[in-house]
This record gives structure tokens, sequence and C-alpha cells, in this order.
């Protein structure tokens, strides 16, 4: 997946560098072609490709932790310490 994603983003760079040296392209419109060729596609394919890992983490990290507080399991109030 990676691999297709960077082949797909030097072909895309290609096009937009293309467009931005071209007698009629600018460089507003090579930017555009970049993030909505580019891009914008990608981020939108790893966000749905990695939402599984995303999951597994978060319910991982759950599972250490259930209440989500960042302290030990345990009593909820300290023991009552006695004086000597």
């Amino acid at each position: 997946m990676l691999l297709v994603a960077i082949a797909w983003l030097y072909v895309v760079g290609m096009v937009a560098i293309v467009e931005a040296t071209s007698r009629s392209g600018t460089l507003l419109g090579a930017a555009f072609t970049f993030a909505f060729y580019g891009v914008l596609p990608l981020a939108i394919l790893g966000y749905l490709f990695f939402s599984p890992a995303r999951r597994r983490v978060r319910r991982s990290a759950e599972a250490l932790d259930p209440d989500q507080r960042g302290h030990a399991a345990g009593d909820a109030v300290a023991t009552e310490r006695k004086e000597l």
C-alpha cells in the first residue's frame, strides 16, 4: 500500500510539474492538481485503510486503563495511615 501511495504521489507530482512549466499552465493550477489529485485522495484512502489499526490501538489502551484517568487500578480511596 505504501509503495503504491509513493508511486501515485510521484506521478501526480510529475503532472503538476508539467502543468506548472507549460505555456498555458500556472503554479496555482499545479498546486491544485497536486492537492486534489494527489494529497486529498491519499489522505482519504489512508484514513480508511488505517482505521482498523487505530481501533485496535484504542481498544488495547482501554483494556489497560478502562476508566482512562491514568492512575493505577485499585481502591479509589487511599487507606488510612495509623500514627505510631
